[in-house]
């Protein structure tokens, strides 16, 4: 292994190296990344403190020895590990924002930076957005770059775990945001204010299934099962949302919820309830759009799947 590393000179020469290790070892990208070519070469400007799109431009550039073994045992670790690369690193990117990330939290991958980004147009004026809430928030990204691409949006950041709420506080001082991001330690709704009015509520809660939660690969046991975990359907969190969403909106407000694998369950589940499924440009899908009203209209259908679920 030394005297094969001794030969990597250049910048490309240790992403190729990286890369190809990796595909030797049949790792799976999913978490920043969907090749091994890409997730070599964030871990290798990592190693080297430069931003990730500057590689390219600096791909045949000689490491000099130290740099080198830094690089080498980095990419070993992605390998024997299986560890994501954003823990690996302790940051990754969400809406174009630099977050950071640690084992407490999902590695931020949500189709919603899309939605995020346009301001949650066309479904809503961005201007019209006042208040956000983001429910199980994690790393608080969703919520977090909400607050960055609407400016004059107040937004609250919700989650059950502790933990993951100090990983959110870290992100919400990395852009600055503390008078207008507030952090709620909360199971669902639970310790919301009674009062409070949302224009926006956002939420990528777990929805795994028990048993697809078992077939998973190796690097998605890194992250903490309670953001995946979600009873024998993936839906059990989710229903409590639809149920209780209603007395947190404004009337013309808007629930957004990504329910990944879960979709096809939660349609089947409900075949008179019209929930508008997302599209978006860049990929991704299993994300529902419901206004308040539509919510209203439904919710003796979700309270009573949630009395017994």
């Amino acid at each position: 292994m030394q005297v094969e590393t001794d030969e990597l000179l250049t910048i490309q020469d240790l992403v190729r190296w990286g890369a190809c290790r990796f595909i030797e070892a049949g790792l799976h990208f999913g978490h920043g990344t969907d090749n091994a070519f890409d997730e070599a070469a964030w871990l290798v400007a990592d190693a080297l403190k430069m931003p990730p799109p500057l590689i390219a431009d600096y791909s045949q550039c000689r490491v000099t020895a130290p740099e080198r073994e830094v690089i080498t045992a980095l990419l070993a670790r992605r390998v024997d590990e299986r560890r994501p690369s954003a823990y690996l690193t302790g940051r990754t990117w969400f809406a174009g924002l630099e977050m950071i990330v640690s084992d407490q939290v999902m590695v931020p991958r949500s189709p919603l930076a899309e939605l995020i980004s346009d301001g949650f147009a066309p479904w809503i004026d961005p201007a019209a957005v006042g208040r956000v809430l983001d429910l199980c928030t994690g790393s608080g990204c969703i919520g977090i770059a909400t607050a960055m691409h609407l400016p004059d949006a107040d937004v609250d950041l919700a989650d059950i775990s502790p933990a993951a709420l100090r990983v959110a506080m870290r992100n919400r001082a990395l852009h600055g945001l503390e008078e207008r991001v507030r952090i709620i330690e909360s199971d669902l709704f639970a310790a919301i204010d009674d009062e409070a009015v949302y224009d926006v509520i956002v939420s990528n809660p777990p929805y795994v299934a028990a048993a697809e939660l078992e077939s998973l690969p190796a690097e998605y046991r890194h992250e903490p099962q309670l953001a995946f975990a979600a009873g024998e359907s993936g839906l059990d969190l989710v229903l409590r949302i639809l149920r209780d969403a209603p007395d947190f909106l404004a009337d013309e407000g808007l629930l957004i919820v990504e329910v990944g694998s879960a979709a096809e369950t939660l349609q089947d589940r409900f075949p008179g309830v019209q929930f508008t499924w997302l599209e978006f440009e860049h990929g991704g899908d299993g994300v529902f759009l419901m206004r308040r009203q539509e919510l209203v209209d439904a919710h003796a259908d979700f309270a009573e799947a949630v009395a017994g679920s």
